[in-house]
Formats: structure tokens, sequence, C-alpha cells
């Protein structure tokens, strides 16, 4: 296996981690408004999340950027809380893509911090980082392509097989993952 699969892989085998559930759960809410037709949508939100932890995954990877693990295991759950929230509570379409896609640029790069330890310690002595990013990162979004794939799918089958509203279905996740939010918000050791 070469470098770059292997850094591929680790970054696929990362996101899709059932233990790392946070990104998962952040992904799951990030889609919970939307529809499997909005497919393209959910590509750009996804790829801007996925931006936003490519640049602090780099910026921690060069010592630019240092913040304490328990600050950033509270800020995680903070931005699924806050997404669910937005999920709820916002009015209006284009409104809402403009905004998920900003939260999911911004909350990619508090993300970002979360894999930073995993991905230094990956790294080693590794001089050029370059080719490791770009490979992890394009596992991170396969493994995010699946988890997106797999909400739509539920979702089809629960709005258009059960007849379920798009509202009570976006309620259900998005309440869901704010209540998981909460949990780990207490747990985290930021207190």
């Amino acid at each position: 296996m070469s470098e770059f699969q292997a850094y591929l892989k680790l970054g696929f085998d990362h996101i899709s981690d059932l233990a790392g559930y946070d990104h998962i759960l952040f992904v799951v809410a990030l889609c919970a408004v939307y529809r499997i037709s909005q497919w393209k949508n959910i590509l750009v939100l996804v790829t801007a999340f996925t931006i936003g932890h490519s640049i602090t995954l780099a910026l921690s990877a060069l010592n630019v950027v240092k913040f304490k693990p328990e600050i950033i295991e509270f800020l995680i759950p903070v931005t699924i809380f806050l997404t669910a929230m937005f999920n709820v509570l916002r009015k209006g379409e284009q409104r809402k893509f403009m905004l998920n896609y900003f939260l999911a640029l911004f909350f990619g790069l508090i993300h970002g911090l979360g894999f930073s330890n995993y991905f230094k310690a990956l790294l080693g002595a590794e001089e050029n980082i370059v080719q490791p990013l770009f490979a992890f990162n394009i596992g991170v979004e396969l493994g995010q392509l699946i988890i997106v794939a797999i909400i739509l799918a539920v979702g089809y089958l629960v709005m258009n097989i059960f007849k379920a509203k798009q509202k009570d279905w976006n309620l259900f996740i998005s309440g869901a993952a704010a209540g998981v939010a909460l949990i780990l918000m207490a747990e985290a050791k930021f207190w």
C-alpha cells in the first residue's frame, strides 16, 4: 500500500469510526434539513466542512495553531448543538443554505482541531505534509459522503415511504443531535 493510500484509509477510517461519532453526528445534523433531491447543496456543505478542517489540520500540523484539547472537546459538541438549533429555528430556504455553508466552513475549522492531535501523531517525523494531508482529507471526505448517503436514504424512506413530513424529520434528527451534543458538552473535561 502506498503512502497516499495509507493516509486515505486513515482519513476514511477516522471519520467512519463509530467511536468518533461526534463528527458523524455533525454531518447528520448538517444534512437534516435537506431532501435527497438537494444532494448538490449537501455536497457543497460537506466540502465546505472538509475545507474548514483541512485548514486547521494543516495549521496544527505545522504548529502554527495550538489549542488545548479540552477546549476543542467542548467546542465540537457546541457546533453540533448550534447546527441542530439553527435547523429548527431558521426560516427561508436560501438563507438556510448560505448560513449552513458558512457554519459548515467555520465549524470545520473547529473539527479540524479535533482531528489535529490524531493527524500529528500519524505524521510523526514526516517533513512534507502536503500529500498526507491531501490523502487524509480525501479519505475523510469519502467517509462523510457515505454518511450523507445513508442519512439521505433513511430520510427518503421516512418521508416518502412512511409519509413523515420533512419538518418532523428535521425536528427528530436535529432534536436527537442536540440532545447527544448536550450530553457530550456536559461530559467534556472543559469544566
